[in-house]
């Protein structure tokens, strides 16, 4: 599975998930989202859920944004950096990002940064419709 075939899937998921939530506040929704809900509630949302793993080991991890804002991709290639393709890079540049390489290939790295999971940072950029949130992340596809 390309990164964009799993982002469209997450997108899907995502919408399921809020059109069953619909009549809630934006705290519910919020709370609804926390790892320990989803794993239980919706343990299709995330592949990791069945091995009782997080994508970022932090407490009070929040899945509303499993795919952060910033992180900017393209499968087919954003530019060449010496001889290699750059797939991914952090729009902000996290200081907490990094990168891995390849023989041909550059991609963000960002296991390390927690940022899109705090929900103080989804409290502030809130919007029922995830795609509108994540609308810069795929470069010439959305």
């Amino acid at each position: 599975m390309t990164y964009e075939e799993w982002f469209k899937s997450q997108a899907k998921l995502h919408k399921t998930i809020m059109n069953k939530l619909n009549n809630k506040s934006i705290g519910e929704i919020i709370e609804y989202f926390r790892y320990e809900n989803m794993k239980i509630n919706e343990p299709d949302f995330c592949p990791l859920y069945k091995e009782n793993k997080k994508c970022h080991e932090m407490e009070n991890l929040n899945c509303y944004l499993c795919a952060c804002p910033y992180f900017v991709f393209n499968d087919n290639g954003i530019l060449k950096q010496n001889e290699k393709t750059l797939y991914s890079f952090c729009s902000i540049k996290s200081k907490n990002g990094s990168t891995f390489e390849g023989d041909d290939y550059i991609h963000h790295d960002c296991s390390n940064c927690t940022i899109p999971h705090k929900e103080k940072f989804i409290k502030k950029r809130f919007n029922k419709d995830w795609l509108e949130i994540m609308k810069n992340v795929l470069i010439n596809k959305l």
